[in-house]
């Protein structure tokens, strides 16, 4: 999501409007890297529980004030991991994407091109007021959730399985548990959602019990998984469009424009693997290649 301006309107003499210019990405990266760190210096979770689960416990992710009786507990700081990832708009731009593994769950791993099963809720930082929440499972396709969302589910496993209640609902069985801490720049930036209370330039945290995971997701049905349609192998599917027509390779029916669908150039054989034929030996396949 992509933004120039803000325009803001005034009533004045010239009856004008005021245009605020979108803030610089580095420096903002620095500002939010410091709200972020604020946060997890200041505050702690109920690590206590998640250590020994109480009867019913059911293993949400609660953030606390480190003050008056709590003044001797574990910083968040202390407990969380790290990764770097890389600005979507300005590549020169990188983030400090902190996540917290409560559970790192003993099921599969999502990829940036999966969908996955969770209840989350999501707060804002800077006063810890919550935006949005589910606690029944939702499913979420990976490649339209935010930067950072994606970049913390990524590091965590799904469940093993699950098992039938009596009263029909689910427990699922040995799922990831986690938070991820989200600057601004891989979050809504510019672009919250329509009607949502999150304020522009918004570090976010997000709690999240990661239940399942679809993986080999075809997004435009064309026999090859999205996950493989990322030419460039950078974890980005949208900077993928072999034939330029602005719509990436995981959502075009026909990469290389030559009328010719790609399911019609490629081969899926018996066991699930895929051909890729190269007719005129150039090196490049078919379903990529426009003079094939």
């Amino acid at each position: 999501m992509v933004a120039i301006t803000v325009v803001s309107c005034k009533k004045d003499d010239d009856d004008g409007v005021i245009i605020i210019p979108e803030r610089e990405r580095a420096e903002e990266a620095i500002v939010a890297k410091a709200e972020i760190e604020a946060f997890l210096q200041t505050h702690f979770y109920n690590y206590e529980a998640f250590e020994n689960p109480p009867a019913g416990f059911n293993f949400k992710i609660v953030f606390d004030t480190i003050a008056g009786v709590n003044i001797d507990k574990i910083p968040l700081i202390e407990q969380v991991s790290s990764k770097t990832v890389v600005d979507r708009v300005k590549p020169e731009v990188s983030y400090t994407l902190y996540f917290l593994n409560a559970i790192q769950g003993e099921g599969v791993s999502p990829i940036f091109a999966d969908e996955a099963l969770l209840s989350y809720k999501g707060i804002i930082i800077k006063d810890k007021t919550p935006f949005d929440a589910s606690d029944a499972p939702v499913r979420f396709d990976l490649t339209q959730t935010i930067v950072g969302f994606q970049e913390g589910i990524v590091e965590f496993n799904a469940a093993t399985g699950f098992v039938e209640n009596p009263d029909g609902t689910v427990s699922f069985q040995n799922f990831g548990v986690g938070a991820v801490f989200i600057p601004s720049g891989i979050g809504y930036w510019l672009s919250p959602p329509p009607g949502s209370a999150i304020p522009l330039y918004s570090q976010l945290a997000f709690t999240f019990k990661l239940f399942d995971v679809t993986k080999d997701v075809d997004h435009d049905q064309d026999g090859i998984p999205s996950f493989m349609e990322d030419l460039n192998n950078n974890g980005i599917l949208n900077d993928d469009d072999t034939d330029g027509d602005g719509i990436p390779n995981y959502l075009d029916t026909d990469d290389d424009g030559d009328g010719i669908l790609t399911r019609d150039e490629i081969i899926i054989n018996e066991d699930g693997s895929i051909t890729f034929p190269d007719t005129n030996g150039n090196g490049t396949p078919d379903y990529l290649d426009p003079t094939s």
